[in-house]
């Protein structure tokens, strides 16, 4: 065994472009492979993340928030700003028929904090009544949410005295939550209280305008809505859009399939190009490894007449190809990290999909799958080319290569 992994690592030394030309096609196979699974896994766990989050059967807006986005828009990409509903119009969705519990949240315009380097979105939320925030804040912070309290996104950055500025008023961060692979990473939730004190400071501040008309004491920017058993989401958003004017709803069903449906296409995309990459790759290392054997007749003929049986032979090229195979896979994967991880936010914000990254023990279990896929595609390729080469008569390829 030593001898054949002695043969293989000199005829590697001895044809180093060769080696390169072998172990770069390799790497782009396996970077190829590994971006296409890492893209695919991240925007199924992003979209699982999404569907916990979102919680409510329904969720209403005032109409005014259409010039905001969709309400994919304002509840996957945490887009909201000053729209608000009055309590007239939050009483009359709570009249409408199989609604079985209303959760308001109160929505404040995004602000440049101290602490961040992008704009946060503040969203107030009521601890009491709460069903979205609320069971997503629990798995990090299971204590009580006070006034002057906060919880942060998982990109928004915690200072080391453990406070954030708002509008003039320190307030107190008591929890950072986990990543969730949307814009909503970037938002700072509190109780329906401390909001509205932000937004009462950010009124003298800024000036009224924003509230103008608006009782920041009653209204609210959002109604996250639990249904009743026996009654139809859809139907009970059907009849909030009929019978209320000044609102819009939409079930969670119906959001979450659109995102289904868009995922489902990018993967599918993304899926057939590491296919077609892959398939070429895979025919370009058999044309490769067939043009190299032929090459190499000399070389088997003299080592058959020095005694070398044919699986010797066959383990010197399994040998040669292993290690270059590993060695340009690997490299690969490591070329892949640095895109993935660098561009992971880009990609979210250009697919407009929920994009969140494995962990680091899902990450190494799919490198390494990566690994011995790729190595072993250039170890089988190497067995299938060569074999009608070592099958020959010695006499044989000695004549040819004269």
């Amino acid at each position: 065994m030593g001898f054949v992994w002695s043969i293989a690592l000199k005829n590697i030394k001895r044809k180093p472009l060769r080696s390169v030309m072998m172990g770069v096609l390799t790497l782009f196979l396996s970077l190829t492979v590994f971006i296409g699974s890492f893209a695919i896994i991240s925007l199924q766990r992003g979209l699982d993340g999404y569907k916990a989050r979102l919680g409510a059967d329904i969720a209403v807006v005032p109409s005014s928030a259409k010039g905001h986005g969709s309400l994919d828009d304002i509840f996957l990409q945490g887009i909201t700003g000053n729209y608000y509903m009055s309590s007239k119009e939050i009483e009359k969705v709570c009249g409408i028929e199989g609604i079985e519990s209303v959760s308001r949240q109160f929505f404040l315009t995004s602000a440049k904090a101290s602490c961040c380097s992008a704009r946060v979105q503040i969203i107030g939320f009521d601890p009491e009544t709460d069903i979205s925030v609320k069971p997503w804040i629990s798995s990090e912070y299971s204590g009580e949410i006070s006034h002057g309290d906060i919880i942060i996104g998982a990109d928004v950055s915690k200072p080391a005295d453990g406070t954030i500025k708002f509008y003039g008023r320190e307030y107190t961060v008591r929890a950072q939550l986990n990543k969730t692979g949307t814009g909503l990473d970037n938002a700072v939730y509190a109780d329906m209280e401390t909001v509205r004190q932000m937004a009462d400071s950010a009124a003298n501040i800024l000036g009224t305008a924003p509230f103008e008309g608006v009782d920041i004491n009653t209204a609210a920017s959002a109604l996250m809505i639990k249904v009743r058993d026996g009654y139809d989401a859809g139907a009970v958003a059907d009849d909030i859009n009929i019978h209320i004017t000044k609102v819009q709803a939409q079930t969670a069903k119906s959001m979450i399939s659109g995102i289904s449906e868009g995922l489902g296409n990018v993967s599918g995309i993304v899926g057939i190009l590491a296919g077609v990459i892959w398939i070429l790759s895979v025919v370009i290392l058999l044309t490769v490894f067939f043009l190299l054997s032929n090459e190499r007749k000399k070389e088997f003929a003299v080592l058959r007449i020095m005694g070398a049986s044919k699986r010797i032979l066959f383990g010197i090229i399994g040998a040669e190809s292993a290690l270059i195979s590993t060695i340009g896979a690997f490299t690969g994967i490591l070329l892949s990290l640095l895109p993935i991880f660098s561009f992971s936010d880009t990609m979210r914000e250009r697919l407009g999909l929920p994009f969140l990254t494995p962990d680091m023990g899902v990450t190494v279990l799919l490198a390494a799958g990566t690994l011995l896929l790729s190595a072993a595609v250039g170890v089988i390729t190497a067995f299938i080319t060569s074999k009608k080469i070592t099958s020959e008569e010695t006499g044989m390829l000695l004549r040819e290569d004269t």
